[in-house]
């Protein structure tokens, strides 16, 4: 474990009840239902009156359900409720549960594991032998960025997991390196001076990053891997088969292969949460942000390799609350691995900002970090063919992670049947317009490219104005997008302690 000076206040993401029981009997019966709402009726008590095991009674032509006599008057709301439904909505309705049910059964997704994830996990289960979850015996440093006032995070299931984690990875294998944020005085008065600067936000958020990786730069000992976590509920198992089990290499070479490879993170348990760092394998921004996630824009290939559920989608960038990078990316030569080639211009990696001559464009440094270790494009790499040169960068949808425990227990069941969201997802990314347009995108770098930006006035001057300029093209250019964030005091401890800057209006005459 590293200590370090706290840097200020990170910014961080911000039991289903049940029914009470009423005495009540026989009030849940059908007089002259039609026959569809019959079938959907007979289903939803068959659903709920399976795990009791209980029986059904006939009588004078009058349906009843123990289970569901037993719920108290909301229950005979709802069965006025939809009796009142309309034909074609009940039609509707007994479809899509059918769907939700067959596909579920049928053609889950991201469910059956392949079989080198149930060794890992067999090896797991069946044994409490300290490093039983490190196949190949490797190094591993963990490294996080915190904000956690109050300690739940370390208390809780966070810390819990870790701890399980560094047993199954076997502790000394384990490096843990964790910058936790100050949320005293003296965090206050560091964002008060860092207001009046208007300190981007992602100067910041790297800032705090790369303390986490600080113990790299004063160590000769090697890392095999390193995996970065935010503040996310996760199961430890599958933080080791994102980092064993990643596109795994031939039986010849049978190790993970791949620069880094990310989990998916949800903020709810359908909705997809870091889409301002994830780019697909040609650059576009993410679609909706409920499965399939990515657009079929292009060859669409990352939308294609989710829906054939495969395990390492080639992507350009990507975070998903949980990242395992290769560390030779990460060290000082003498401690690095091979010499590979990379888009950055430096080696070894850390967490950066963007310098650009446009005030208003930025990116996040979960996406440039990854721009930086990507494989170079080929000169012959075409954006909208099919067959474009992977960068190294991987997804794998099989390793979930969440905002909160109870999200995280709900990911194995939305799952099985998300594959019927795909048909929505793409008609809905057409209505509102996604991917959205990057200017960047394209870019091929060294290039001499033109653009009007704001420049702002000088001195300190709250006037600008709008100007012509030239700037060299970088290799990160699908990273961006047109915005400004600054970093701002947290109201009482709480708020997001950061605002967005509004573009100027361009005068166009």
């Amino acid at each position: 474990m590293s200590e370090h000076t706290p840097l200020s206040n990170l910014n961080s993401p911000g039991t289903r009840s049940s029914f009470g029981s009423q005495d009540s009997f026989e009030f849940y019966k059908l007089e002259s239902p039609t026959g569809e709402q019959s079938v959907l009726l007979t289903l939803l008590d068959r659903i709920y009156s399976l795990p009791q095991h209980l029986s059904r009674r006939h009588r004078r032509g009058k349906y009843y359900s123990p289970l569901i006599t037993t719920l108290g008057r909301p229950a005979r709301h709802f069965r006025r409720f939809l009796l009142r439904i309309p034909y074609h909505v009940t039609i509707l309705l007994s479809t899509i549960l059918l769907l939700v049910l067959a596909s579920s059964v049928f053609c889950p997704s991201y469910t059956n594991l392949p079989p080198h994830y149930e060794s890992l996990r067999d090896a797991v289960i069946h044994s409490d032998s300290p490093g039983r979850g490190n196949p190949y015996g490797e190094r591993v440093f963990i490294a996080a960025a915190l904000y956690d006032p109050s300690g739940d995070l370390a208390q809780g299931h966070w810390g819990s997991s870790i701890l399980q984690l560094i047993h199954l990875l076997g502790e000394d294998n384990v490096f843990l390196s964790i910058y936790e944020n100050d949320s005293g005085d003296a965090g206050r008065t560091t964002l008060q001076a860092l207001e009046q600067q208007r300190v981007k936000r992602i100067v910041y958020l790297a800032e705090a990053r790369n303390r986490a990786l600080r113990p790299l730069d004063e160590t000769l000992e090697k890392f095999d891997r390193v995996l970065f976590l935010n503040d996310v509920a996760f199961d430890p198992l599958d933080a080791l088969q994102l980092l064993f089990s990643t596109n795994l290499g031939p039986e010849n070479d049978h190790k993970p292969r791949y620069r880094a490879a990310c989990a998916v993170d949800f903020i709810n348990p359908f909705k997809f949460y870091d889409t301002y760092a994830t780019r697909d394998l040609e650059g576009y921004s993410m679609g909706l942000p409920f499965f399939p996630w990515f657009s079929n824009l292009g060859s669409g290939q990352s939308r294609k390799d989710v829906l054939a559920g495969k395990d390492a989608v080639p992507v350009r960038s990507c975070w998903g609350g949980m990242v395992a990078f290769d560390a030779q990316f990460f060290q000082p030569g003498e401690t690095a691995g091979p010499k590979v080639e990379v888009a950055g211009s430096s080696l070894p990696a850390r967490f950066r900002a963007l310098q650009d001559v446009d005030l208003f464009w930025d990116a996040s440094e979960c996406c440039l970090i990854h721009a930086d270790i990507q494989a170079p494009r080929r000169d012959d790499d075409d954006d909208d063919a099919a067959g474009i040169s992977e960068t190294g960068i991987y997804i794998n949808p099989f390793v979930r992670v969440a905002y909160d425990p109870h999200t995280l227990s709900w990911l194995w069941t939305t799952r099985r049947f998300e594959k019927l969201f795909s048909i929505i997802h793409n008609i809905g990314n057409q209505l509102v317009g996604l991917p959205w347009f990057n200017p960047r995108r394209e870019e091929v770098p060294r290039q001499i490219v033109q653009d009007t930006v704001y420049i702002p006035g000088k001195n300190g001057s709250k006037t600008g104005s709008f100007q012509a300029v030239e700037r060299i093209a970088r290799h990160d250019g699908f990273c961006g997008r047109s915005g400004l964030q600054v970093i701002v005091p947290r109201e009482g401890g709480g708020g997001k302690g950061w605002k967005t800057i509004p573009m100027p209006a361009r005068d166009l005459e």
